[in-house]
């Protein structure tokens, strides 16, 4: 989510942030049918660092540049393959669909502030420590222990519920 406070609007899409060299070297490039903001946190606040390409681009863009006090130092919608630089330094730029600026109604010297999206983890799978024995009354230490399916059957239902409670 995205806050335009001065004016009070808000943009609901997905929002990530680039806070490291490889999250703002890749940005958006090659990303096809952008429905999310990405915001760049920069090292240092100066117009070069600020400044963007529009290289390998899909698509046209939305981009809004911010100084350290999160006030809007510049925007436009940036065309494919192009340079930009903003017209002052900035430590922040938010990078978004075409659309964005509009549904925030933004202008120069609007404060703004963002809330990144929880981004869920990829799983990976991975095979038990101990095969055959989860407990799913629980440990209190996150490991949990049960009898497996085949001692499950040799027991006997009656067995069963009576060791369960």
């Amino acid at each position: 989510m995205i806050t335009n406070e001065t004016k009070g609007t808000i943009w609901h899409g997905p929002v990530r942030v680039a806070d490291t060299f490889s999250k703002r070297f890749r940005g958006l490039m090659l990303a096809r049918g952008i429905n999310h903001a990405l915001v760049f946190i920069l090292p240092a606040e100066t117009r070069i660092n600020a400044s963007i390409h529009t290289f390998f681009m899909l698509s046209d863009i939305d981009v809004i540049w911010l100084d350290s006090s999160r006030r809007v130092v510049d925007l436009k919608t940036a065309k494919k393959w192009r340079l930009y630089a903003p017209k002052k330094a900035a430590k922040y730029i938010i990078e978004g669909p075409v659309g964005l600026i509009k549904a925030l109604e933004v202008e120069e010297g609007d404060l703004m502030s963002w809330s990144p999206t929880e981004e869920k983890g990829k799983t990976i799978p991975v095979k038990s420590l101990i095969p055959g024995k989860i407990d799913l009354k629980g440990s209190g230490s996150g490991v949990a222990m049960m009898e497996g399916v085949q001692e499950v059957k040799d027991k006997g239902a009656e067995n069963v519920y009576a060791d369960s409670f």
